[in-house]
């Protein structure tokens, strides 16, 4: 019995790292996916152009999709999952499915035909452009708002499956999105107008796919697809229950994502070239954050939720504490060695074509800022799960109003002496206040250890700091012989073979530290690894 237990439990390192690797290869194609925007657009006006486009859309996408419908969704449909066991249950359950794809279908196109209609006065707000471009991004605009339909839908299908404990189709679907944008701007442009709008039609099919493709997961756990009436999707138990959630979330949400929508309206006003730098720069970033903070996410939400249902804030408060320390393991030591070679990174990835001296340059500018607020990010995107699991969608939701207000005030602050590298720099800033604030609120509770947690992640994050420093003086050292070595050959022989080898001298140091000194994560990963001894069934 005993045996049969430790084989069901899920482990957060076993499953952490499974789906680390599945988006390990989607956020490497959303780099290829940006390097191929750089490649046909660089940082022109139509860069900018499809950026603003897309940032309108995908802002609804965030509030209506993953960050509030899953968030809301996951702990009611447990709570339906766990009373299911009966026919009546079952039935009761279904009913709610089936009134939550109605709500959000309707919802959602409600939206998109609004955006529709008014996209030539909102893209006004984001650029101060004219003419034939101001024309151009509206067109992509409304070229891209159904994509929050699809998007939404497939949101709800990947939170009826992690509600499931099911991960996998839902992390390889944004593989299948990148590979219809990249995809679609080769195949397309030769037949647009202009690569950008290649590139929006690949935005609209690959939302398509990823709801499409994580429905047959869905069907295989016996769990129908149908509407309801609009009066049932509306006065259900449980969608009123998501809504009730969804609404302090979409409050928090919009003020946490307002930040990119605010930042891309001041970048569409600094200059031709500041909005796509941002982007691209931000996408360096999210390749880290995709990897390691929304994996982990993802996997302790349902754990979190059944420890907090339980009262077992022991092991919440462990898996919490552990969650922490891996983000401070891996993103302290990536921020400093990317500080030391993010012109040679930016090089390796965006430059071709249209993405010239001028534009590495520019990307820089915003990434050595982004770069630096890494940490605080991951540990937002570890820490609000912890409020969700306690069905608390209030206090992420000041929190994230808190940072929304801070990073507005500093990006104006700092926008006319710094332009890109000020606005990169103002959401830093706001997300190390959004961890402050996450804190303190968490602390509020009185059921989990924030003083400990807190005391874990500053020490760890110190020793993790030291560890980078001594890891760096090799390779500041050597830097530059390494690079020079290569001068004269193409762009991925000429910088990716000098960071290749740079990295793998700054990683052996820092792991040989690690080893050293004994560190817990080693002792852990080393345990997961090794075979395990042969258990009787007995046990």
């Amino acid at each position: 019995m005993l045996y049969m237990k430790k084989k069901e439990k899920k482990s957060l390192f076993a499953s952490g790292v499974k789906l680390s690797f599945i988006t390990l290869f989607s956020r490497i194609l959303g780099v290829i996916r940006e390097a191929t925007k750089a490649d046909f657009l660089g940082t022109t006006a139509l860069a900018d152009a499809f950026g603003i486009a897309f940032t309108i859309p995908n802002l609804f996408r965030r509030l209506f999709a993953e960050n509030s419908v899953s968030v809301a969704f996951i702990p009611t449909f447990k709570e339906y999952l766990d009373n299911s066991n009966t026919e009546e249950g079952r039935k009761t359950t279904q009913d709610f499915i089936s009134a939550s794809l109605t709500l959000v279908s309707f919802l959602t196109a409600l939206v998109v035909i609004i955006g529709i209609i008014v996209a030539p006065f909102i893209v006004k707000v984001f650029t101060n452009a004219e003419g034939d471009i101001i024309q151009e991004t509206a067109l992509l605009t409304r070229i891209m708002f159904p994509y929050l339909f699809v998007i939404s839908v497939a949101a709800l299908f990947q939170g009826i499956l992690n509600g499931l404990k099911i991960f996998t189709p839902s992390g390889f679907t944004p593989i299948l999105f990148n590979l219809c944008v990249i995809g679609g701007t080769y195949l397309l442009s030769p037949y647009t107008a202009n690569p950008a709008r290649a590139m929006a039609i690949g935005v609209i099919a690959g939302g398509t796919i990823q709801a499409l493709f994580q429905l047959p997961f869905v069907l295989k756990n016996n769990w129908k697809i149908n509407f309801s009436s609009i009066k049932k999707a509306f006065t259900n138990p449980g969608t009123r229950k998501v809504m009730s959630l969804i609404g302090p979330t979409i409050i928090g949400m919009a003020a946490y994502q307002l930040n990119d929508a605010v930042s891309i309206a001041l970048a569409g006003n600094a200059g031709t070239g500041v909005v796509s730098s941002l982007q691209y720069s931000l996408r360096l970033q999210e390749l880290i954050l995709g990897i390691f903070a929304v994996s982990i996410g993802t996997v302790i939400l349902p754990d979190l939720t059944g420890f907090a249902k339980s009262q077992n804030w022991q092991e919440f408060n462990k898996m919490l504490t552990l969650a922490v320390r891996i983000i401070a393991l891996i993103t302290i030591p990536i921020t400093f060695y990317s500080l030391v070679t993010g012109e040679h990174i930016i090089s390796l990835v965006y430059k071709n074509n249209k993405f010239t001296d001028e534009s590495v340059s520019l990307t820089m500018e915003a990434f050595k800022y982004h770069i630096i607020g890494l940490f605080f990010i991951a540990v937002n995107r570890i820490i609000s799960p912890a409020f969700y699991a306690q069905s608390n969608t209030k206090s992420p939701t000041l929190a994230g109003i808190i940072g929304f207000v801070s990073n507005i005030i500093i990006a104006l602050i700092l926008v006319t002496p710094m332009a890109g590298g000020g606005i990169a720099l103002a959401l830093t800033i706001a997300s190390g206040i959004n961890t402050l604030f996450l804190f303190i609120f968490l602390a509020k509770n009185g059921t989990v250890s924030v003083l400990q947690i807190a005391k874990d992640m500053i020490l760890y994050a110190i020793k993790m700091i030291a560890f980078s420093l001594i890891a760096l003086i090799p390779v500041l050292f050597l830097k530059d012989e390494l690079f020079n070595m290569f001068t004269g050959y193409n762009r991925f022989i000429a910088e990716g073979i000098p960071l290749v080898l740079s990295a793998l001298l700054f990683a052996l140091i820092g792991i040989l530290l690690l080893v050293i000194t004994k560190d817990p994560l080693v002792k852990l990963a080393t345990k997961k690894i090794r075979p395990k001894k042969e258990t009787s069934a007995e046990e």
